[in-house]
């Protein structure tokens, strides 16, 4: 449609691949998001469940220490798709957000339902960022300010991002790969892997810059960071267990889901995910996408409580895959 139509990509210049058809990013296989159309018979639909005004969480603000060495891998969640993962004498940061709202407004949008789970102020030295994708729920300029000017950390993130971040972050440390790019950082490798999602910050850069996950590979075992993405019949599961042979972490996103007619293709449920986790061999997994920001129709508390169902359908131990609140510090066992 795009190149019918005359429309040029503001963010991507380059060449066709399975995934890029010279304008627009795809989900091979997979389905492109919905139409306008869909857009407004869910708004209208009167399905959407009311939040409370605050979800507050049960821990306390984390003070993380200023590094994990070796083997040990710390995971500290700071909420939706924010969390800090320690190993390796490394600190890395996944889709940070620590803004008021996910929108481009200061005004308006969906708004925190829990503060942040580390203060800004108690971060340790960020070395690595890695933004999965362009929504306002995963890239978010203002913290990434903030991390350029008190952190300097180097981001890690799918091709045409880069256009975006550098307007607004001029100097930041950016680092743009396609899926199947392999970046080396200290003691650990970082493999840009797909997702089946999409991208836009306004009404007309639909698809314009990539989406991924990615894996961070260390001698302490694999970690897997879906980003945000929709179950595609397992498809990206079986591929992560087969290149990268299993993970000690998977990061998944276990919120977002309902209207399941509209939300499907782009973001999984809990029973899905924890598909995910048994398909990507993962030994433990941390849910996130939950609890923060109203994004869909489900209640607030209902991902967690849909993960513990569908872990008991399974025959699983609740402590495998852990729905994480804000705050919450987990020390994730050797495997």
């Amino acid at each position: 449609m795009a190149a019918r139509t005359g429309t040029a990509n503001r963010y991507y210049s380059g060449p066709p691949s399975d995934h890029f058809d010279g304008t627009m990013f795809f989900n091979p296989g997979g389905k492109p998001p919905g139409r306008f159309t869909d857009l407004l018979r869910w708004q209208f639909s009167g399905g959407r469940a009311k939040w409370p005004a605050a979800f507050p969480s049960p821990h306390p603000q984390a003070k993380p220490a200023d590094r994990v060495d070796g083997g040990a891998l710390r995971l500290t969640m700071v909420g939706h798709a924010s969390l800090l993962i320690q190993t390796a004498g490394l600190n890395i940061l996944t889709d940070p957000v620590w803004s008021e709202r996910a929108s481009p407004f200061s005004f308006a949008g969906p708004r925190r339902a829990n503060a942040p789970g580390i203060a800004f102020a108690d971060l340790p030295p960020i070395d690595l960022v890695l933004v999965s994708h362009n929504h306002y729920d995963h890239l978010d300029l203002a913290t990434l300010k903030r991390l350029r000017q008190s952190h300097d950390a180097r981001v890690v993130t799918p091709l045409g991002n880069d256009a975006v971040i550098n307007r607004a972050v001029p100097g930041m440390r950016l680092s743009v790969h396609d899926w199947g790019d392999r970046v080396d950082f200290g003691a650990a490798a970082i493999h840009v892997e797909p997702a089946h999602h999409w991208s836009a910050r306004g009404g007309r850069d639909r698809r314009m810059a990539l989406w991924a996950g990615f894996v961070i590979e260390t001698a302490g075992g694999n970690i897997y960071f879906a980003g945000d993405t929709g179950f595609h019949d397992g498809i990206n599961y079986r591929l992560m267990a087969e290149k990268h042979g299993g993970f000690r972490l998977a990061i998944l996103p276990i919120g977002a889901y309902e209207p399941r007619w509209f939300m499907a293709p782009q973001h999984q449920n809990p029973k899905e995910a924890v598909q995910g986790m048994k398909l990507c061999k993962a030994a433990f997994a941390a849910g996130c996408h939950w609890g923060t920001f109203h994004l869909t129709d489900e209640p607030v508390d209902e991902p967690a409580a849909k993960l513990a169902e569908a872990l008991a359908a399974e025959g699983l131990p609740p402590e495998q895959f852990r729905a994480l609140r804000p705050g919450e510090v987990w020390d994730v066992p050797a495997t």
